[in-house]
């Protein structure tokens, strides 16, 4: 595995047609905007894609759903007393005085997920804390411009539970509500840390893996929400820097990419009504990817 040598900043722009791409539990899962009425997709929704791409790519991931569990664990502790190098080390009766190094060294060896993005080690029953932080951030995904949303009522053809006071009636719980997103351009960064990857031993491969899941993040995502070519990857822009610390900041590099209506007075109902241009930066080149 080689490490990676510079720092890393990459985008993506993605679409949203009629779909859900990340419901508000406290708002009756509606999609996610901010007060201005622009749409989000919070960073943790976007890792969990990530997750599952790599997953279903055969990489071992210790943050798994239950829905796409590959192993018989059910919870992240569950899954951390199942590695035999590491469960010793959260037995109270071990007295290693390094046993915090050692697992987070350990951890980020055994699972994708914990040396790209971290993870707390913090169980119940045990005298083991491990905060391991992660070289790869990634920031919420933003709307370009406000979007729509639309909302529906939805009826169950069949009640769940038979009606106990007259079983020819529907149940309360046969009504309910749909909500979507109607069409909205979202655009989300993030970036590779060079020192915080020696410290996890995050690879250049495992950056070329990461790559890869963004190209086709939405590959096997889809569910009622977001049904199947309803949100779609458009691009990917890759920047790789000289040195660690890399030649310009990744807010920089992260606003270099723009995205704009060619008609503000016409709804936009495609990636063909936007724009996307890259600010040349001196000495950074930048590699572009289309999404599949």
């Amino acid at each position: 595995m080689t490490p990676i040598k510079t720092k890393i900043d990459f985008a993506v722009v993605f679409t949203v047609d009629k779909a859900n791409p990340n419901g508000d539990p406290l708002n009756g899962n509606r999609p996610r905007q901010d007060y201005e009425g622009y749409g989000e997709v919070s960073d943790v929704a976007i890792k969990r894609k990530l997750r599952n791409r790599l997953q279903d790519e055969g990489e071992a991931i210790l943050v798994q759903s239950d829905e796409n569990r590959t192993d018989g664990y059910r919870s992240i502790a569950d899954r951390v007393q199942g590695n035999e190098e590491i469960a010793p080390y959260f037995e109270k009766k071990n007295k290693e005085p390094n046993k915090e190094e050692l697992v987070e060294t350990l951890a980020s060896k055994a699972w994708y997920d914990v040396r790209a993005f971290g993870q707390v080690f913090a169980f119940k029953g045990t005298d083991v804390s491990v905060g391991v932080r992660g070289p790869v951030s990634i920031h919420t995904a933003t709307s370009v411009n406000p979007v729509d949303i639309t909302s529906m009522q939805i009826t169950k053809s069949v009640n769940s539970t038979t009606n106990e006071k007259d079983p020819s009636k529907k149940t309360s719980d046969t009504m309910g509500m749909k909500h979507r997103v109607d069409f909205g351009v979202y655009v989300f960064c993030g970036s590779i840390n060079p020192q915080l990857a020696e410290r996890t031993g995050f690879s250049e491969e495992d950056a070329e893996k990461l790559k890869q899941a963004l190209i086709t993040l939405f590959a096997n995502d889809a569910s009622s929400a977001r049904p199947d070519g309803s949100m779609e990857v458009n691009k990917v822009y890759w920047w790789e820097h000289n040195s660690k610390l890399g030649q310009y900041s990744s807010a920089k590099v992260h606003r270099s990419v723009k995205v704009e209506l060619k008609d503000n007075n016409k709804l936009p109902k495609s990636i063909e009504d936007y724009t996307i241009t890259i600010d040349e930066l001196e000495g950074l080149p930048v590699k572009e990817y289309d999404g599949l």
